[in-house]
């Protein structure tokens, strides 16, 4: 008979968890990828006026990527708080850290107006979003894994999912809604501001939603057992979070690792890099790049709940494995798509790009959820996944434009994403099947090994 802890929930509480769940990473994602988006469009122009122009882009994507390297700062320090107080507090931190960031970023002086101060400021709110976002993710999915039940997580898990394609859908909207009202350069003076600005508002609609919500119930049972254990001892002390996983759980880790690299490479040169090789190898209008890939993010927010519910009735495993060798076949096609310049052809090469996508995303929250115990899985999820973010997400953008600068082609960009997705493949395919684990047995298991080891140890010590 299921524990407390691992009985489902109400349908109406378990959908109000997940609505706080998916609206907070909305948000969240909103402010980091409307900051891609603005990198690739104005930034080159506004905080490195002095370059050659697509120098001056690669600059802005090297601002970008800044904030993926603060992200597996936020994953440790968020991970560490989050297996220790629980995940609610944290998860409104965070989201208050990423919208004053945004908004703040809305504010900012150009390099005409102060110079070099400019670039840096930039840097610097740009740091304070990687970081927020680092404890973000983790937070929100184990949130809605530890409430519901085995059976459907992989549906469940998957809606925090959606927060990224509607992030993206959100922040692509308002700049394609901004860009055909008012001219290129009354967007370039004041118009990108609008929506960084908007974040404030999205963030107290967020905020309101997510303390309404319960902490986690897998985590208040892990967290009295764990007092109990301390208390029969008599030692107060308890093994880090950080500490506890990289003992328990270090080849989880790197699975986790693997399994991102196609995901996130692909991701962000479907969605980032896209809208600098439309533009300026393929003579697409800034425009039509902008409502291809909000029209295909429309589609990918629809199919990652659908490839959620299959990975709970034929693994996480088979699904991903899926998305990883989809996504490495289809880059040629991808490009050879967009090079035509039509609309149509670049609508069909960025959907297809991300409903691929979709099968890896979709499956990961429950798939990396399943792989740790309770009182270090905010720490192992959210390692794996934002370590990962720096060798993949970060340099991708910026990877693909050097290469088009140096090549002139999309053809060196396609074996980038096809060498990625040839290391997730084998990362997935070592791994085990997760989709029929009980999260609290999980952490039962990983209780009773650190027990025996410690039996262990004390008996080495009598002998």
């Amino acid at each position: 008979m299921a524990s407390a802890a691992t009985a489902p929930p109400p349908p109406a509480s378990l959908r109000r968890i997940v609505a706080a769940s998916l609206i907070g990473t909305t948000i969240e994602w909103y402010d980091f990828f409307l900051y891609g988006s603005a990198a690739a469009l104005v930034f080159n122009k506004l905080f490195f006026p002095n370059t050659d122009p697509l120098v001056g882009t690669l600059l802005s994507f090297l601002t970008y990527a800044v904030g993926f390297a603060a992200r597996p700062l936020g994953a440790l320090v968020f991970g560490h708080y989050g297996d220790r107080l629980g995940r609610k507090k944290l998860l409104v931190l965070s989201l208050l850290m990423m919208g004053a960031a945004t908004f703040a970023i809305g504010l900012l002086p150009t390099y005409g107006t102060v110079g070099v101060a400019a670039p840096v400021l930039l840097t610097v709110l740009r740091l304070i979003q990687g970081f927020a976002l680092g404890g973000e993710w983790g937070g929100a999915v184990l949130l809605v894994s530890e409430h519901g039940d085995a059976k459907r997580r992989g549906f469940w898990a998957s809606w925090p999912q959606t927060g990224a394609p509607a992030g993206q859908l959100l922040a692509t909207g308002v700049l394609s809604l901004l860009t055909a009202l008012i001219s290129d350069s009354a967007f370039t003076a004041w118009g990108w501001r609008i929506p960084f600005l908007l974040s404030g508002v999205l963030v107290m609609v967020g905020l309101w939603i997510r303390l309404s919500v319960d902490e986690s119930p897998v985590f208040k049972e892990a967290l009295a057992r764990a007092e109990a254990r301390k208390a029969a001892r008599g030692d107060a002390s308890e093994k880090m979070p950080l500490v506890a996983v990289l003992r328990h759980h270090w080849r989880d880790i790197l699975v986790a690792i693997g399994a991102r690299m196609a995901e996130n490479i692909s991701y962000y040169v479907i969605t980032a890099f896209i809208l600098v090789y439309a533009t300026t190898s393929a003579g697409v209008s800034k425009q039509t790049a902008l409502n291809a890939v909000l029209i295909a993010s429309a589609v990918h927010f629809a199919v990652i709940p659908a490839w959620g519910a299959l990975s709970d009735r034929v693994g996480r495993r088979p699904v991903y494995l899926l998305g990883a060798a989809g996504v490495g076949l289809w880059m040629f096609p991808f490009f050879s798509l967009i090079d035509t310049g039509g609309f149509g052809n670049l609508i069909l090469a960025v959907t297809v790009g991300l409903v691929l996508h979709g099968a890896m995303y979709a499956p990961q929250a429950a798939f990396f959820s399943e792989m740790f115990a309770t009182r270090m899985r905010y720490s192992g999820a959210s390692i794996g996944a934002q370590f990962a973010s720096v060798a993949a997400g970060a340099p991708a953008p910026l990877i693909a434009t050097a290469l088009l600068a140096d090549y002139g082609n999309s053809t060196p960009i396609a074996l980038y994403v096809i060498a990625a997705a040839v290391l997730t493949l084998i990362a997935v395919g070592v791994a085990k099947e997760t989709r029929h684990r009980d999260l609290a047995q999980i952490d039962e298991d990983g209780a009773a090994d650190e027990k025996s080891a410690a039996a262990r140890t004390a008996d080495a010590r009598t002998a």
